[in-house]
């Protein structure tokens, strides 16, 4: 389950070191090869909610051997491609392999807790959150071996030995288990799923570009979304039963908090880097030092908070920790000492491994076991739309200049993230009863 959740991730992040000599040798600018990192998010954005209704339909098993194959064979193109184009091609490919792995591994960690009774399998979620948030941190650095020991094509080619384990360990391990027989068989509702691209794809096309985007991509996705609830509403067998979520909001709070968690954390992996290297005069590698306590202390943090099956606890700490380090933040500037740096860096990685934790725990709990598939597919997707505004917000504060007033004004915003997700944790007492 975890090597398949995880292809998602180490893909996500092992291209950051690839982009430059792929350009290089498709004489490609970077606008060009942003590509590689947009196709990928648009497509596991939209295709993990799809993927996981499928697996609450047919199952988990067909759907991760399904997956994994068209993941392998996207690294296989990738390996042989003669142009960007078929690079980007590629990167669609595997996009699509990843993904099954979460919603797969949710969905099986469901009907294992039912099989066996054990209705709360904390160990079991937080070895699925700490290897997801670990194979984030070591991503670049296993990208740049790989190039180091070939080309920018082992970064492709490593999804081949990867997709193939996935196969093995699929094909012998993964129970054949379907659906309850009492559980309706319908097809997928293919109309919703076109309108719930027709939302997704505008929304993030403007998110990536918003200074360059037209406004009208806003108008389209808006439009496209209300013709979803309606046609949603209406359907018999909906893609997404809005009626049924509208009525479990602790869920809805659920999604919220996960799209506020990765705005922080993302403004703050991108922002603060580049402060540290514009504004304080840090090397890439002296930065990527400063930057990595705070990973450490998220995944110590998940490790020895994750038997804990409070939730609430953790979301209340960990947006806590974030308005203090936004206060840390806006006390920065180019001369601030290296031990007050590396303080900050522990200081942020406590809500990283608190709030993805908690969020992921919550949903288990909150969501139709029926639905869990889909319920996972739409918590990733709401982290890629997190994200995405904290590229928007970096471009909009940091765009002139990563300099320490661009950062107090990200931190700013930043310090209003914080302040909504406490909001809408605190007065919830749906969470005191979510374990």
């Amino acid at each position: 389950m975890v090597l398949g959740a995880v292809l998602n991730p180490i893909n996500s992040s092992m291209i950051a070191v690839a982009l430059v000599p792929i350009g290089i040798a498709f004489g490609a600018d970077p606008a060009q090869t942003a590509w590689l990192v947009s196709g990928l998010y648009l497509v596991t954005a939209i295709g993990q909610p799809v993927v996981g209704r499928l697996i609450d339909l047919f199952g988990p098993r067909r759907l991760y051997l399904a997956a994994a194959t068209v993941a392998g064979l996207g690294g296989i193109v990738g390996t042989l491609a003669p142009s960007l184009g078929v690079l980007v091609a590629a990167r669609v490919l595997i996009g699509i392999g990843t993904c099954a792995g979460f919603p797969a591994a949710m969905s099986l960690i469901r009907s294992e807790a039912d099989r066996t009774g054990h209705e709360s399998p904390a160990a079991v979620l937080t070895v699925l959150s700490v290897s997801a948030q670990t194979i984030a941190v070591i991503g670049p650095t296993l990208g740049g071996l790989l190039i180091g020991l070939g080309d920018w094509r082992a970064v492709f080619a490593v999804n081949v030995p990867l997709a193939l384990a996935c196969l093995v360990l699929g094909s012998r391990h993964l129970p054949r288990a379907r659906p309850p027989a009492d559980r309706p068989r319908a097809g997928l509702d293919l109309v919703g799923v076109a309108l719930f691209a027709t939302v997704l794809v505008p929304l993030l096309l403007f998110l990536m570009d918003p200074h360059g985007a037209e406004w009208t991509l806003l108008g389209v996705a808006t439009a496209a979304a209300i013709g979803f609830l309606v046609y949603e509403r209406r359907t018999s067998d909906p893609f997404v039963d809005v009626r049924a979520l509208a009525r479990n909001r602790p869920q809805v709070a659920t999604y919220l908090r996960t799209v506020l968690a990765f705005v922080f954390a993302y403004a703050v992996l991108y922002g603060y880097s580049q402060w540290l290297q514009a504004d304080r005069s840090l090397s890439p590698s002296a930065a990527g030092l400063v930057l990595l306590p705070m990973s450490l202390t998220a995944v110590g943090v998940a490790l020895l908070t994750g038997r804990r099956p409070e939730v609430r606890g953790k979301l209340v700490v960990g947006a806590l920790m974030q308005v203090a380090a936004t206060v840390m933040f806006l006390l920065l500037d180019a001369t601030t000492p290296y031990w007050a740096l590396l303080a900050l860096s522990v200081l942020l990685g406590v809500p990283q491994g608190l709030l993805n934790l908690a969020n992921q725990n919550a949903l288990y709990h909150q969501a139709d076991p029926a639905h869990l598939g889909s319920a996972a597919g739409l918590l990733r997707t709401s982290g890629y739309i997190g994200a995405l505004i904290a590229a928007a917000a970096n471009g909009l504060f940091l765009g002139a200049g990563a300099d320490t007033a661009g950062l107090h004004r990200l931190a700013g915003f930043l310090l209003a993230v914080a302040v909504v997700l406490l909001a809408v944790t605190v007065p919830d007492r749906s969470l005191r009863r979510t374990s």
